[in-house]
């Protein structure tokens, strides 16, 4: 049996869940980085947070703390 790693979008969810709170660009950003994500500058690190934030609020799994502020929770 071979292990596939997982996505990116995965291993975010994963520490999401493990960890709750509210979830910043920045802070995802560090969960990925230890999830093994190494981004060829900061901008593409903050880039793929972000996408990956809002691939899964559009999931379902996190939803938007305030409407003006990309801050997310657990839903």
């Amino acid at each position: 049996m071979t292990d596939t790693p997982l996505t990116h979008k995965q291993a975010l969810a994963a520490v999401i869940q493990a960890l709750g709170g509210t979830w910043d660009t920045q802070r995802a950003v560090l969960a990925l980085r230890v999830a093994g994500y190494e981004p060829t500058s900061d901008e593409a690190a903050g880039k793929e947070a972000r996408h990956n934030l809002r691939e899964l609020a559009e999931d379902g799994l996190i939803v938007r703390s305030d409407p003006d502020q990309a801050v997310y929770r657990l839903a």
